[in-house]
């Protein structure tokens, strides 16, 4: 078992605002594969890991979806 803290998921607005994208953008980079994925929160309530969104501003320029880990 580790002490990690639990993965947060965020919602759009704070994505937007950490990341700086405009909501047309971080869509297109969901379709192309250059942005994490959002989770299924609930029927119609979606976000992102915390972590996932930190791992693609680390480096976003050379980011890509690996489908493994978007599950």
């Amino acid at each position: 078992m580790t002490n990690l803290p639990p993965d947060r998921i965020l919602r759009l607005n704070t994505v937007l605002d950490s990341t700086g994208l405009s909501r047309a953008t971080l869509y297109r980079k969901i379709h192309e594969g250059t942005f994490p994925k959002q989770v299924r929160i609930a029927t119609r309530c979606a976000g992102w890991r915390e972590s996932a969104i930190n791992e693609w501003m680390r480096n976003p320029m050379f980011f890509q979806v690996d489908e493994a880990r978007s599950q």
